[in-house]
C-alpha cells in the first residue's frame, strides 16, 4: 500500500502538482487521481515518480505497511 499522504509531501516539495506528475509519467490526471485513492501504481509508474521526484527512500512511499 502507498503511503498517499508521504508521496503528497514530496510532489509538493518538488513544487510539482499531482497533475504535474500524472502528466510527466505518461497519465491522465483523473487516472493519477483514481490511483492515488487506491494506493495502488505500477511499477514503471513508480519507476518514473521515483527518478522525477528523486525519491531517495523509495520503499518507505510505495511499500508502506498498511494503515490499521
Amino acid at each position: 500500500m502507498i503511503d498517499t499522504n508521504a508521496l503528497r509531501g514530496v510532489i509538493a516539495a518538488n513544487g510539482l502538482s499531482q497533475q504535474d506528475v500524472a502528466r510527466e509519467i505518461g497519465i491522465s490526471s483523473k487516472t493519477f487521481y483514481s490511483k492515488m485513492k487506491k494506493g495502488v501504481f505500477g511499477s514503471n509508474e513508480m519507476e518514473a515518480m521515483i527518478d522525477l521526484l528523486s525519491i531517495e527512500n523509495p520503499q518507505a512511499i510505495f511499500f508502506a505497511k498498511k494503515r490499521t
